[in-house]
């Protein structure tokens, strides 16, 4: 089955554009959603926030003007990192709520869009049909 079409769609060429119609607004909805995807953390202390964009790069770090009087450089780029890497592995997990839908079964996120694709997932299976 591949995005939810069934073999009585097959004979249905109606049924099938209407299917099809659907699961094209799925995609460009999930797309446009992508697009527009925008994270904030903020540190436990308050003292930064992080705002990142839709494949993880930082849009945006707010410092409390304090920062500099309760944090020293080394842990200041430390919590920045750490707040980063939050917002980062938000996005992430949020494009792949958005596409896991659209996938196929048996093509998972992890191996062709997630952090580290893997071409051969896209490729058949030896013994597969």
């Amino acid at each position: 089955m591949f995005f939810g079409v069934t073999s009585e769609f097959i004979s249905s060429p109606e049924a099938l554009a209407v299917e099809y119609d659907r699961h094209l607004k799925q995609v460009a909805d999930a797309y446009g959603e992508l697009n527009e995807l925008t994270v904030s953390t903020r540190s436990d202390d308050g003292m930064i926030t992080v705002t990142v964009g839709p494949r993880g790069q930082v849009r945006k770090i707010t410092l409390n003007p304090r920062v500099s009087r309760v944090l020293e450089p080394s842990e200041l780029a430390q919590a920045l990192m750490e707040q980063i890497g939050q917002a980062a592995s938000a996005v992430a997990e949020r494009s792949r709520e958005l596409l896991d839908p659209l996938l196929p079964d048996d093509l998972p996120y992890g191996g062709t869009l997630g952090d580290h694709p893997n071409l051969a997932e896209l490729l058949p299976r030896p013994g597969a049909r």
